[in-house]
């Protein structure tokens, strides 16, 4: 038995040198595309042995992203290290059956499916739970189950659009915009790791699973308006929602005599350092006069006169006054400079990789650094099905049965080219 009171599996061994907190937590893992891959995939990284449930044909994403092969894109293998993959057709009444028994051993089943869309699977809630009775069973939807858009789709571009963030990013220039990032899958999949490490740690207390829910559009709205509730904090609103000092412009990149700086002078010491350093005195004294709430009131003007004078110096001189006088600045890196970025490199965050098909990769390591139980990168982004037949012999199903239900095309099992 766990610590919970759920009947183990027959083999509990998350996987190869497994070293994270979540060492011995079994994940059963029906999400496909970002958010959940990304969710489970930290929880991977921390140990746990993820068994990523794909279709016969795989995850979407194995063909989004940059390929040197088929079916092994660089945004998936970006965000399923460290998993095992079983391919099997839950179209199929054998392909359910399968993944009940998997259901039967596993801490934890996470997926991202409209909730009529897993029922007809005969995965949801209540037919899992009594299977399993202490399970944690977390599904991320797009809109909240008890409101009027619980059976509709969501992407990231939707969600950006409908929690205020499009409209947000495009406020100066009259037009919403999207953040050229899967933010809101991003996000939401971060706030499913800390659904399910809460709903684990309340089941060690307790001894009792449950049912989580987080929908990306109360999740990204709960992230937008951290800072820009602004008036709706009060009832009846006395001004807008928005944060003033970011709604009303100045804070961007600094320009230089040979490119751009980010440079934040974020208390009143910093100004007036700022501006006695480049020999402006003036402009520093009104500093000295100014409450925050005044220089709030004028962050345009303020930035207008920063701007003038880091016009006046490289930007290596720019960030060497920043680092004397101690004010937060960098200089602007792009994408492809990341890896030769001073920091990144010396602790050693792009981490080579040999993979099985694809050579010689490069993969992002784990960010979070546990001091007794470090997360780690076992194992690379597995084929369609690598790991079928091994994850359900794991689970008490004859090899015998197995091998025929691959055969009746129930089943994928990923067998290397001689």
């Amino acid at each position: 038995m766990t610590a919970s009171g759920s009947t183990a599996p027959a083999s509990r061994t998350p996987g190869p040198a497994a070293t994270g907190p979540l060492a011995g937590v079994r994940i059963l893992d029906l999400t496909a595309v970002v958010l959940g891959p990304l969710a489970t995939q930290i929880l991977a990284d921390y140990g746990a042995d993820v068994i990523k449930i794909e279709s016969p044909e795989g995850d979407l994403m194995r063909a989004n992203g940059v390929s040197k092969t088929p079916g092994m894109s660089s945004i998936f293998m970006a965000i399923n290290r460290n998993k095992r993959s079983v391919a099997v057709d839950l179209k199929t009444a054998e392909g359910q059956a399968l993944l009940h028994e998997l259901v039967k051993g596993v801490d934890v089943l996470v997926h991202n499916m409209r909730v009529a869309a897993i029922e007809r699977l005969g995965m949801g809630y209540e037919a899992v739970v009594k299977l399993n009775p202490n399970i944690v069973y977390c599904v991320a939807t797009g809109f909240g189950q008890s409101g009027p858009d619980a059976a509709r789709p969501a992407f990231d571009d939707v969600i950006q659009a409908g929690c205020g963030l499009a409209a947000l990013n495009g406020h100066t220039r009259g037009a919403p915009e999207y953040v050229p990032s899967l933010i809101a899958d991003k996000t939401t999949g971060m706030a499913v790791v800390n659904a399910i490490l809460a709903a684990l740690f309340h089941r060690e207390r307790k001894g009792e699973g449950q049912y989580v829910e987080v929908p990306m559009l109360e999740t990204m709205t709960a992230f937008t308006l951290a800072e820009h509730l602004g008036g709706l904090s009060f009832d009846p609103p006395p001004a807008k929602a928005g944060y003033a000092r970011l709604m009303a412009g100045g804070r961007m990149p600094a320009p230089t005599a040979d490119g751009h700086v980010a440079m934040l002078p974020y208390t009143n010491d910093h100004w007036v350092a700022f501006f006695t350093g480049v020999g402006r005195p003036d402009l520093a004294e009104r500093c000295r006069t100014e409450t925050r709430h005044e220089r709030n009131g004028r962050v345009k003007q303020l930035y207008a006169d920063m701007f003038e004078q880091t016009r006046k110096l490289t930007t290596a001189e720019c960030v060497a006054l920043c680092d004397r006088l101690d004010i937060p600045c960098t200089r602007i890196y792009a994408l492809d400079e990341l890896p030769e970025h001073p920091q990144l490199k010396a602790v050693g965050m792009f981490q080579p990789l040999q993979h099985p098909t694809e050579g010689a990769t490069v993969a992002v390591r784990p960010a979070t650094l546990f001091a007794r139980t470090p997360a780690s990168i076992r194992s690379a982004a597995p084929q369609v099905g690598e790991h079928s037949i091994e994850c359900l012999m794991q689970a008490g199903i004859p090899r015998e049965r197995l091998e025929a239900l691959e055969k009746a095309g129930v089943l994928r099992q990923y067998r290397p080219k001689a």
